[in-house]
């Protein structure tokens, strides 16, 4: 008996509707050929169609079609309170963010496969703050609740992917009230996970090893901010945000989003990259513990990547976005 999964779908903003088009196509594939599960769409709003159709940015309907959701895939957002009300209202302490190099992709990097377990809710990124005539101020603000989560998830993490070494990035010779305390937090979690390797450099280093020797990292963890900035430098290493894809996890939801952002220049212009939301449907399952049909769609996509014939603009072709999501579902169909 087929499982049965509700999974939100959010294509919210700028080319966020365009990437989870040619999603929701390989999607629909897994639904037409998988003998394992069955999808079941809940179709949400948020961002500038919600704020239109409901005179806000994420109505409850949409707070309450994620809380049903096993799972939800998200698109984009540039529209003020959208991340948070998922982030923050869902408490989604981590993201993680893969960076891998693809075949086909013309990757600076090809060695390039780690992983940045970045924290997800406070930092640069907690929203405290304030303005006076001389002074701009943003706190940096980290947390017991949520490190004392988020630190052993990236272990847990890191053993549950088979993964060997956990770095733990900082400046705490600098940033002696938040980074120093989190790096001895750090090595007080390790202790509880002999098998993984545990190191910490500095996030200048981290950046340069991205650059230079990607292979020399494994899981990365980092601050929300930092990390933000971070993954971005790796995306640029493996071909282009159009690769890089990522998932916010807490303790009972997750939603799986590409990290492009919304491109609004190319919106509604069907010619991006829809790879990294590709990939979050295939990260998705594997979240859900269906690793074979993750692992299904994965191929799927390396197949359409190293015959190389369907190309959208952003990968030096002519195919329009749904033509690459088409041309991934029909791999799937294929090997059906």
């Amino acid at each position: 008996m087929k499982k049965q999964y509700k999974i939100a779908v959010i294509p919210c903003d700028g080319i966020g509707k365009d990437v989870i088009k040619a999603a929701m196509i390989v999607l629909n594939a897994v639904n037409e050929v998988s003998k394992d599960v069955t999808l079941n769409f809940i179709h949400l709003d948020a961002g500038q169609t919600a704020i239109e159709k409901y005179g806000e940015a994420f109505p409850k309907e949409t707070h309450d079609g994620v809380a049903q959701a096993d799972a939800t895939l998200f698109g984009a957002s540039d529209t003020p309170g959208v991340l948070g009300r998922l982030k923050l209202g869902f408490d989604l302490f981590a993201n993680i963010r893969p960076i891998k190099a693809l075949p086909g992709t013309n990757a600076l990097q090809p060695k390039a496969d780690f992983v940045i377990v970045r924290e997800n809710m406070e930092g640069l990124y907690s929203r405290v703050g304030w303005i006076d005539r001389d002074y701009f101020v943003n706190c940096r603000v980290f947390t017991r609740n949520i490190y004392t989560r988020f630190l052993p998830f990236a272990f847990e993490y890191a053993i549950k992917e088979g993964r060997k070494k956990v770095t733990f990035t900082h400046k705490a010779h600098v940033l002696t009230y938040t980074d120093k305390p989190m790096r001895e937090m750090f090595y007080e979690v390790a202790k509880a996970y002999p098998q993984i390797e545990a190191e910490d450099m500095t996030y200048d280093t981290c950046g340069m090893f991205i650059v230079m020797e990607p292979e020399r990292l494994d899981v990365v963890v980092t601050e929300n901010s930092i990390g933000d900035i971070l993954s971005d430098v790796g995306a640029g290493v493996i071909g282009g945000k159009g690769y890089a894809y990522s998932g916010c996890i807490g303790e009972k939801h997750a939603y799986f989003e590409p990290i492009h952002g919304t491109a609004r220049k190319y919106e509604d212009k069907n010619i991006v990259n829809p790879s990294a939301a590709i990939m979050c449907g295939k990260m998705m399952f594997d979240y859900l513990g269906e690793m074979e049909t993750g692992s299904q769609i994965f191929q799927a996509l390396m197949d359409v990547l190293m015959e190389g014939k369907v190309r959208t603009y952003h990968m030096g072709g002519d195919a329009s976005t749904t033509d690459f999501g088409e041309a991934v579902a029909q791999k799937l169909q294929e090997k059906s």
